[in-house]
């Protein structure tokens, strides 16, 4: 039967990394392009075959646009902050629904800031975050915030690895 300390001595917080594209005006214009793309290749029909497709050169600033994109991500590592200052947080942000177990506004930003170890950030800075990311992305923040405090203790099980290496098994490549 394992001791508690050997226990203990292995255990690791938990934790969860989320990028958020910074730069919504890339995110807009890639959007525009991608409208762009699809109306131009609706009706298009080549005359011979040397014509190259309208939408080969949008497809080039697509592409372009994307990897400027993945340039200005920002990855955000949240880590469970432990129980006691968990529950700490929980209490300090009390709804005023009884239906509630939280204040949904206050919360999200407090444990946001409380448990982001890179960046470090305060509440301020997760407000000021707030004011130029989506609702989506803002979402996804706390989402994985929430996770790492609440997810079962199992090990996460990823089904792309596991077809890929049932894949590789059966002689797939």
């Amino acid at each position: 039967m394992p001791d508690i300390k050997d226990l203990l001595a292995k255990a690791r917080p938990r934790e969860r990394t989320v990028k958020v594209l910074l730069d919504g005006q890339l995110a807009g214009e890639i959007e525009r392009l991608e409208a762009e793309l699809r109306e131009v290749s609706e009706d298009w029909q080549p005359s011979d075959l040397t014509e190259q497709h309208p939408g080969r050169k949008i497809s080039e600033q697509i592409a372009k646009l994307r990897t400027k994109a993945k340039g200005s991500e920002g990855a955000f590592l949240l880590r469970n902050i432990g129980d006691e200052a968990y529950s700490t947080l929980l209490a300090d942000h009390p709804s005023t629904d009884p239906n509630e177990g939280f204040d949904s506004v206050t919360f999200p930003r407090a444990l946001i800031a409380a448990c982001c170890v890179d960046p470090v950030m305060t509440v301020d800075d997760v407000k000021a975050l707030f004011e130029v990311i989506t609702q989506g992305q803002i979402k996804d923040l706390f989402d994985a915030a929430w996770d790492v405090h609440n997810a079962s203790g199992l090990v996460p099980f990823s089904l792309a690895a596991s077809a890929l290496l049932e894949g590789l098994a059966g002689g797939a490549k």
